[in-house]
Formats: C-alpha cells, sequence, structure tokens
C-alpha cells in the first residue's frame, strides 16, 4: 500500500538512493518479479505482510486503525489475484488491544489471513502490558500466529547512540525484537495463554542460543517472578522461528538443536534479502530428507493450516 512508504523512511532513508528505489518498486509488485523471484527458487507459496514499522509508529490512534483495515483490504485484494501463491497476515494497529483483536478476527475470518505480523512496539508500549490479554486472548482462541517483527528503539541504549551502524538491522533490531519477546515470556504471556504461537524472524533474534543460560540464571536471579515451566520450555512450546534473513548453515543446525526440527521454518525476507542466495542456502544445508522437508514447507503447512 503506497502510503505505508512514508513511515519505511525511518529506515529506508539510510540506503542508497538506487537500492531504495529498487526496493519500494519490489515491495509495491504483487505480479511480475515477485511471482519470478519465487519460480526461480521453486517457492510455491509465501505469506505477505506490511513492512516495517507501519502503523506501530503512528501515534494517531484513529489514523493508525483506518490505515491498517485499509492496508488488509488492500492486500486481500492482491492475495485474491494469485491465491495460489500468496497468503497474508494482518496489519494491526495495536494502540487499541481490543480494537486489534476484532481486526485479527476479522481479517481471520473474512479473508484466510493466516495470523498477524506485528512490528515490535506501538510508540514505545510493548505487548507484556496486562491491558493486551485481551488480544493475546482472541489470538489464541483463533489458534492465529502473531509474528512479532523487529522495530526501531523506542529509546536508543547509551550502548549504541555513539554508533548508528549498530542501531538498526545490523544488531539493535534483533535486541530490540528479542527482548520484546523475552518480556512476553518472563512477563507470563504464554502462561496465561498456553495456545498462543509466537513467531520471530533471523533465527530467532539470537533467543535459541541463549536458552540454557535462561534456565540457568532465572533460577537464581528470579526477581519475583514465577514461571510454570523453565524459560528454555517456551522456546518449543508457544515460540517458532524463521530462517529470514540469515543464511548461515551452521546457525541453522544450532537452531534445530535448540528448538526441535518442528520449531524452525524456512523464509526469505523478501525483498530485503535476496530469494536466489536463500534458496540456495537452504538447498545446500546438510539437513537430512525429513528435517528438510519439516524446515522448507512441513512446519508451514501445520502452522499456518495451508
Amino acid at each position: 500500500m503506497p502510503v505505508f512508504s512514508e513511515y519505511a523512511k525511518a529506515f529506508t532513508q539510510h540506503l542508497p538512493p538506487d537500492d531504495r528505489r529498487e526496493l519500494l518498486a519490489r515491495l509495491d509488485d504483487f505480479d511480475e518479479q515477485r511471482i519470478a523471484d519465487m519460480d526461480a527458487g521453486h517457492v510455491d507459496y509465501v505469506i505477505l505482510s506490511q513492512s516495517a514499522p507501519g502503523m506501530q509508529a503512528e501515534p494517531d490512534a484513529r489514523l493508525a486503525q483506518r490505515l491498517a483495515t485499509e492496508n488488509n483490504d488492500f492486500l486481500a485484494e492482491r492475495i485474491a489475484q494469485h491465491p495460489r501463491r500468496f497468503g497474508g497476515f494482518a496489519h494491526l494497529a495495536m494502540h487499541d488491544p481490543a480494537q486489534a483483536a476484532r481486526e485479527l478476527e476479522r481479517t481471520v475470518r473474512d479473508y484466510g489471513f493466516k495470523g498477524a505480523l506485528i512490528n515490535g512496539h506501538t510508540c514505545g508500549r510493548y505487548y507484556d502490558d496486562r491491558a493486551y490479554d485481551e488480544f493475546w486472548a482472541r489470538a489464541e482462541a483463533l489458534d492465529a500466529p502473531i509474528y512479532l517483527h523487529p522495530a526501531n528503539f523506542a529509546e536508543v541504549p547509551a550502548l549504541l547512540q555513539p554508533v548508528p551502524v549498530l542501531q538498526g538491522a545490523t544488531f539493535g533490531w534483533s535486541v530490540e525484537t528479542g527482548g520484546h519477546a523475552l518480556r512476553l515470556l518472563f512477563g507470563g504471556v504464554f502462561d496465561r495463554f498456553p495456545g498462543l504461537k509466537l513467531v520471530l524472524g533471523h533465527m530467532g533474534e539470537f533467543l535459541p542460543f541463549m536458552r540454557w543460560r535462561f534456565d540457568s540464571r532465572f533460577a537464581a536471579y528470579p526477581h519475583g517472578v514465577t514461571l510454570r515451566q523453565p524459560p528454555s520450555a517456551y522456546f518449543r512450546s508457544n515460540i517458532y522461528i524463521t530462517t529470514a534473513g540469515v543464511c548461515s548453515a551452521p546457525t541453522l543446525l544450532g537452531a534445530i538443536g535448540e528448538m526441535g526440527a518442528d520449531n524452525v521454518l524456512f523464509s526469505v525476507d523478501y525483498p530485503y534479502e535476496s530469494t536466489a542466495d536463500a534458496c540456495a542456502f537452504i538447498d545446500a544445508a546438510p539437513l537430512d530428507a525429513a528435517t528438510r522437508a519439516q524446515v522448507c514447507h512441513g512446519n508451514a503447512r501445520r502452522l499456518f493450516k495451508l
């Protein structure tokens, strides 16, 4: 939806002009280039979503709700032109949890959307807040996975303030998104809604590789927090990760070792990453046939009911 490119300037402004024009052209294309890239990589089906930051960066709640609804209607129209190739994630204005829950239900019910992708915090508000329990309850009832996607920091940490190169996609987004996911976990969201499914990109934003330490240090320093399971357990019961934007075989094998083969899904991160590179990576990854089938399509079929 063209209006959303204005919000994306928060990070596209840092790209070289030619790269920015190419990126925006690919984002606006739903037919020729996108499907050609899918075909070249033998990708049968993709789930489309609104690029960051979207309405998570819009301070006006009413405007955000209107634009999010228009985005979902627009996306549904585009998907209807290629229903065997495309699915959709809802874009939600998270300013009002009850309204976000209603919009999630509408898009799942009326459009067959596969869940929602939320671009991080909403103007500095995080979703472990108990006010969002109504939203999480609806997502659980709908069995609609929620993809938590990176966002810029609400406030850049002092550590990173003098080094802009580390504040965004290179490092900071994973810190911000991983921290948000941990707020949900240690805030008891998965205990209150045990059927909830959370998806993280970029090989889980570093988190799978910290599972053992989460258990060890939480046991030593619980700070009054109680959980029904060790923190590591939620990475298999509630959290799923995608390979989006990380084409490293050793990292993939480590993620599968930590998460289990059922909780890791292949993804590209198009158009920010190359479909050709991502497909070459997964084709060459040293996986047995059963694991390859799970990661490349079986887990997605199950999680998103394809």
